[in-house]
């Protein structure tokens, strides 16, 4: 295990601990310690290069917090990497990654994994109907009734953010959304 992707991860991981309401300064801060973490990540990956399944997992989740389809889209690849080589954790990262890249280019996501505050609810991402829960499970995916319910509780229990501040592509769905009448 290289010991400095998985300080970067275990540091990512108590960031994202306690949620941080976007557009908020802590959430801001946290956001600039995500860049920072990748790009730290991304140094050692080309210096260095992962050793082990875990490596590439570790990256994966620092990437999958990324700001681009780009970063996301890596992050799938580390997952699938790390997937192939037996790391078990890696299937629903990888799963989710997949998931963001495709949200983050206005797509619909394969598998449910990404939740997104439309100004009113929380809300699963436009999904791909094709895609069973028999293929969510292969990929420790909940299946999608369950991540509508997980929705359902996220509206309940979480504000929704400053939507002035959402990417582009969100603001591009609920306009999407509210014109279809499914707001």
């Amino acid at each position: 295990m290289h010991p400095g992707l998985a300080a970067l991860f275990e540091a990512d991981r108590q960031d994202h601990e306690a949620p941080k309401v976007a557009g908020t300064p802590g959430y801001a801060e946290m956001r600039r310690r995500d860049a920072d973490r990748r790009a730290r990540a991304a140094a050692i990956l080309r210096d260095e290069g992962p050793g082990a399944p875990i490596d590439w997992y570790h990256a994966a989740w620092l990437f999958h917090h990324g700001d681009s389809p780009e970063e996301a889209e890596a992050a799938s690849r580390l997952a699938a990497r790390a997937m192939d080589a037996g790391h078990a954790p890696a299937r629903w990262l990888h799963a989710a990654a997949t998931d963001r890249g495709l949200m983050s280019n206005g797509l619909p996501q394969r598998f449910g994994t990404q939740i997104v505050p439309d100004g009113r609810r929380y809300r699963v991402w436009d999904t791909d109907p094709s895609t069973t829960d028999e293929e969510r499970a292969a990929l420790d995916v909940p299946p999608l009734a369950e991540q509508h319910r997980r929705a359902d509780e996220q509206t309940a229990s979480c504000p929704q953010p400053p939507m002035d501040l959402a990417p582009a592509w969100l603001k591009d769905a609920i306009a999407r959304w509210e014109g279809s009448g499914r707001a």
